[in-house]
């Protein structure tokens, strides 16, 4: 598996004509996620029980609070607002190659929201250059930060200043 230590990540870059490619061979896949990420973090009654298995059992109408963090950037946003982006709205990427193929990270803006402040999505996609298969998207990038003083931040929007970096999920 391709690691931030075992690939060389590229510079910031405008889209050239292959990350838009890429770009729109996920866009659906992307979407779909996208909107089932926020459900699920958002969900007053979840169908998942996932990594916080025990908080749902306990309590099955409850979400922990640092999961509706992830999006309340675009807490007010409806499905067709989050999702209203298109490959015109790539507006940087980063590419790593590995022996398996192509490592797209990619910065997305969501029309709906104010340039100003969150409004970003990260993904990470991957295709083999010249094969059969369309590209794959890898992940959407949730943050999960813990500062100095212990206290953690999540998000899964993302403001323009800050770093397309490698990130796993």
């Amino acid at each position: 598996m391709a690691t931030a230590e075992t690939v060389d990540l590229g510079p910031v870059h405008d889209p050239k004509e292959e990350s838009i490619k890429v770009f729109m061979d996920i866009e659906h896949e992307l979407k779909k996620e996208l909107l089932h990420t926020r459900r699920e973090y958002q969900s007053k009654n979840p169908a998942f029980v996932g990594r916080d298995l025990q908080v749902h059992q306990l309590m099955p109408n409850s979400v922990p609070e640092h999961e509706r963090e992830y999006f309340q950037a675009v807490e007010e946003l409806d499905e067709d607002q989050l999702a209203g982006f298109s490959s015109k709205d790539l507006v940087a990427v980063r590419v790593a190659v590995s022996a398996y193929g192509v490592h797209l990270f990619g910065k997305i803006r969501i029309p709906a929201m104010s340039d100003s402040g969150p409004a970003y999505i990260h993904f990470r996609a991957f295709d083999v250059p010249g094969g059969d298969e369309p590209a794959k998207l890898h992940s959407i990038h949730t943050e999960e930060k813990e500062h100095s003083d212990g206290d953690k931040t999540y998000r899964a929007i993302f403001t323009k200043n800050d770093p397309l970096e490698w990130f796993d999920t």
